[in-house]
């Protein structure tokens, strides 16, 4: 704040720091207390109190600073009266704790008491709870089985559903191609609910999205989630596998009805090869029912009202092994490549990720150049190489230099593609094996870049 005395700003400097320092905390709440800022007092008490319980300044602090009457406290040379925060080796053992109402538990922080209550002046617990409740959050968390219950909320609560983001398309540096895919295939129809109506287009659909890795496929199932205004709902094969027979398909299921319940949404399936691999080649048992599962879930037969308002994304770096079911009309059954990034994308990639590092000058149009066909992954890789070569040298040296376009493009030459070995086997699929012209797409590209 710009009042505030200089000694009060390096404290909360200092408290911002170190925010577990509950002695730095209290002496920064007296220096408020005696500006009479009680109310940031009251909550620079509250947090200290949340790190330190039992701290019995932090709770006199407390009391002075929302103005109640402090706690009586004895006269020098006599004995303390027994209480629940100083209990007296004469005294009885402390009765039970009071059960709270509103979480059947031991009540946290109140004394307890055995028998009718005494009319004595003390520090009103309630008050203070009413005070800073909005400050500090629960000291204890719940159980997260009893939090979750059975049946359908406990199903939700396992599943983390991310609320519609503000990523968008344009948020997408170039790859223009790439959007004007999506605009036409999936998101105009899915815009435009009147022809839809109109056509018959139900308002469900499946897209795979495949090309090398590190190239922004997880990024744009995000965007495309923004764009539909639809939340978000993440699965890899971590989350589905299962040690015991039969849980793995369920997971599955569960995922699906979350989905449904959570409608508009959108379930984002990376790395599909690992969880729809095909299953021919498939010696286990459990995995080629997770596939029957999965199936299933994307046809909607499980569920009475289908998957209406589900839409289904799903990332692989080799669709070639991709279960041929999985891309059938009706499923996952538009395809788009995910290249990596045009000039355009890569000036925005590299401005990213040159954004709050020590530059001098960059030349931003040799290094895209010397970049084509580098990654997303990789790019990143080019700046940290070359913050990496500028550091060294200035350790060595003693003195702090910038980071040039010397270094940026020392970083490139020394890092290959790793884009490369990709299309190196897509080439011999695009060739071969291009049943129904699957990847057409991936063809044309390759005869643009000569790769053939």
């Amino acid at each position: 704040m710009a009042d505030e005395s200089p000694l009060i700003r390096s404290l909360r400097a200092a408290v911002a720091a170190a925010p577990d320092d509950v002695p730095l905390r209290l002496h920064f709440a007296e220096l408020l207390l005696a500006e009479g800022r009680n109310d940031e007092a009251v909550s620079e008490a509250a947090v200290a109190l949340q790190h330190a319980p039992g701290d019995a300044g932090a709770r006199a602090l407390m009391v002075r600073a929302m103005g109640l009457p402090p706690t009586p406290t004895a006269a020098p040379g006599t004995t303390p009266a027994p209480s629940a925060q100083a209990p007296s080796a004469q005294a009885p053992a402390p009765a039970a704790p009071t059960q709270d109402a509103a979480t059947d538990g031991p009540a946290v922080g109140r004394p307890a008491t055995d028998g009718p209550a005494v009319d004595r002046p003390g520090f009103d617990w309630d008050a203070a709870e009413q005070q800073v409740q909005d400050l500090v959050g629960p000291r204890f968390l719940e159980d997260p089985q009893a939090a979750a219950g059975e049946g359908p909320a406990g199903d939700t609560a396992a599943w983390d559903v991310d609320a519609p983001g503000s990523v968008r398309l344009a948020d997408v540096g170039g790859m223009e191609e790439v959007k004007d895919r999506l605009e036409a295939a999936f998101l105009a129809p899915m815009r435009n609910p009147e022809l839809r109506r109109l056509y018959g287009k139900s308002l469900r659909g499946g897209l795979l999205l495949y090309g090398p890795p590190g190239c922004g496929k997880t990024f744009i199932a995000r965007a495309v989630a923004g764009e539909l205004g639809a939340n978000f709902l993440t699965v890899s094969l971590s989350d589905v596998l299962d040690m015991w027979i039969g849980a793995s398909e369920k997971n599955i299921h569960d995922i699906f009805e979350t989905a449904r319940r959570q409608a508009p949404c959108v379930v984002f399936l990376d790395e599909l090869d690992a969880l729809g691999a095909k299953r021919s080649r498939t010696h286990h048992s459990g995995l080629r029912n997770v596939v029957n599962q999965l199936l299933t879930e994307l046809d909607g037969i499980a569920s009475g009202a289908g998957n209406e308002g589900v839409f289904v994304l799903a990332a692989t770096n080799v669709p070639w092994d991709v279960d041929i079911a999985l891309r059938r009309p009706g499923r996952l059954d538009r395809t788009l490549l995910v290249l990596p990034p045009d000039a355009t994308a890569r000036e925005s990639i590299l401005r990213y990720h040159l954004r709050e590092r020590p530059i001098e000058a960059v030349d931003l149009g040799k290094l895209v150049k010397a970049t084509e066909d580098f990654s997303g992954a990789d790019l990143a890789h080019v700046c940290e190489t070359a913050a990496e070569a500028a550091l060294l040298d200035s350790a060595r040296s003693g003195s702090v230099r910038l980071i040039s376009t010397k270094d940026l493009l020392g970083a490139a030459k020394q890092i290959k593609p790793s884009t490369e070995p990709w299309f190196a086997a897509a080439r011999n699929v695009a060739m071969f094996a291009n049943e129904g012209g699957l990847y057409d797409d991936l063809l044309a590209h390759l005869k643009r870049k000569r790769k053939l």
